[in-house]
């Protein structure tokens, strides 16, 4: 089970909140983060006010406001069906290669490093509310520094999601905002994503996630 950590009145340029409230919005809508919206719409009032914070609460508002079973039928539609909303960051810079393996290898090996250990829940380590939780609880800096280099994906999967009519995208959105501003390559435009598949066995140990801390699983 996650803890929710919310830090309360950070200074403008701490994201903390924004980042934890963030990773629970794009998590599956189970009974676990419903009965935490309400919190996490406080933990938002409490912000001092800013761009990113208005949105992510009009995103807890919908979601406090929008039946359960509409709620989990739409987030498997909208991210478990289609690869153009995917949450899993290496693939946008590695799709279906053999060096999507040593990516996720890299972001466990962050994620040691910093001491941050977290029920995954059956997720791979790139996956976005993981790595939000991570930005939240572990390492700020080094997490929006992360993120920074996936800002190219981040922006892609907001216009996606846009196109889609998806509420979703303000997530996205919100979440750029709290990213320095820089250029940046890191990511290539879907069309560009490689599909090579040699090297990914289906049981490669660089594709498990790490082990995660007793707990039941969220989904």
């Amino acid at each position: 089970m996650r803890i929710p950590v919310l830090q309360r009145k950070p200074a403008a340029t701490d994201w903390r909140v924004v980042h934890q409230v963030a990773s629970w919005c794009l998590s599956y809508p189970d009974d676990q983060l419903l009965e935490l919206l309400p919190t996490l719409r406080a933990a938002l009032d409490e912000q001092p006010d800013s761009e990113p914070v208005a949105l992510l609460a009009g995103v807890v508002d919908t979601l406090l406001t929008t039946s359960p079973d509409d709620l989990r039928h739409s987030y498997v539609d909208v991210f478990d069906l289609s690869r153009k909303h995917t949450l899993y960051l290496t693939y946008w810079t590695d799709g279906d290669t053999r060096r999507r393996g040593e990516a996720l290898a890299a972001v466990k090996q962050l994620y040691r490093d910093s001491g941050f250990v977290t029920d995954l829940r059956g997720e791979l380590p790139d996956h976005l509310p993981i790595v939000l939780e991570f930005c939240a609880r572990a390492d700020p800096e080094g997490g929006v520094a992360f993120l920074g280099r996936y800002r190219t994906a981040l922006e892609q999967i907001g216009r996606a999601l846009r196109e889609r009519g998806s509420g979703y995208a303000d997530v996205l959105t919100a979440l750029t905002l709290t990213l320095p501003e820089a250029p940046d390559t890191f990511a290539p435009a879907p069309a560009q994503i490689p599909v090579e598949t040699v090297g990914l066995e289906p049981y490669d140990p660089r594709l498990l996630p790490l082990n995660p801390v007793a707990g039941p699983a969220r989904r």
